[in-house]
């Protein structure tokens, strides 16, 4: 009975310990969530800084047209298309082009673009792209001739002339109109034309010359007759006659004198 009490008192002084033990831990504090780490954008370097407004592509324009494969070609064959590219990024007084359709390339002579050299096709391309941007409300005030990219002068004219619903273009040997506008912004103006400008410089030494005028047939000359030239009249020998002359005076009077003396 003894033990049990003492055993029992053991457990409650055991109890107790643990307790008071227990009491004096901290509770442990709420779990708590990991913090969301954020990530912050990496600082823009010049490769990756937001790119600017994208240069305008003549020949994508060109092409999403259609009806333009000659003038494409050619504008990539001569480098052309490179030169427009940072014509458009570095110039400030913008673009215009005349772009020639397939049907008015159909126009010229056949083999007339084979039989250009690299640097002919080049002048070509350039002889249809003006260095400023012009509306077609522009057309009205400009002076003539226009300057393109081939030059200016007596060889490469290009003029305009404005009418109420229409444009018309000259080269001296093109004569053409604006068909309608392919592509315009404030810095580059296409316009659709249906012949090929010609340019002078190109195409007036390389047209054949005209034919020389045949001159007037000569009338013939009237034959103007030989003049007769008299000969001289023939000198009349008088001498026999003057003497017969005497002769025969000189008997009728002997005759006379010798009736008279008889009578």
């Amino acid at each position: 009975m003894k033990q049990q009490f003492i055993s029992s008192f053991s457990m409650f002084i055991l109890f107790l310990h643990c307790a008071n033990t227990f009491a004096q831990i901290p509770a442990a504090a709420p779990a708590q969530a990991p913090a969301v780490v954020v990530a912050s954008p990496p600082a823009a370097t010049p490769t990756q800084a937001a790119a600017p407004h994208g240069i305008t592509n003549v020949t994508k324009i060109l092409e999403k047209a259609g009806h333009f494969t000659i003038f494409i070609r050619l504008l990539r064959s001569t480098q052309e298309e490179n030169h427009l590219f940072s014509a458009l990024n570095d110039s400030s007084t913008g673009l215009t082009i005349f772009a020639p359709t397939d049907s008015a390339f159909s126009e010229l002579k056949s083999g007339t673009l084979n039989t250009l050299s690299d640097g002919d096709k080049s002048e070509l391309v350039k002889f249809h792209v003006v260095p400023t941007f012009l509306s077609t409300s522009q057309f009205q005030t400009v002076s003539n001739p226009l300057g393109t990219w081939a030059g200016t002068g007596n060889r490469l004219p290009l003029n305009v002339t404005s009418y109420p619903n229409s444009v018309n273009i000259t080269t001296g040997l093109t004569n053409t109109s604006l068909s309608g506008a392919v592509y315009t912004d404030n810095q580059l103006a296409i316009y659709k034309i249906e012949k090929v400008l010609l340019p002078k410089d190109i195409f007036a030494s390389n047209a054949p010359a005209p034919a020389p005028v045949a001159p007037a047939p000569e009338k013939p000359a009237k034959a103007v007759p030989a003049a007769t030239v008299e000969s001289p009249a023939a000198s009349v020998d008088i001498s026999s006659a003057l003497i017969f002359t005497r002769n025969l005076v000189v008997g009728s009077a002997g005759l006379l004198a010798s009736a008279m003396f008889s009578l």
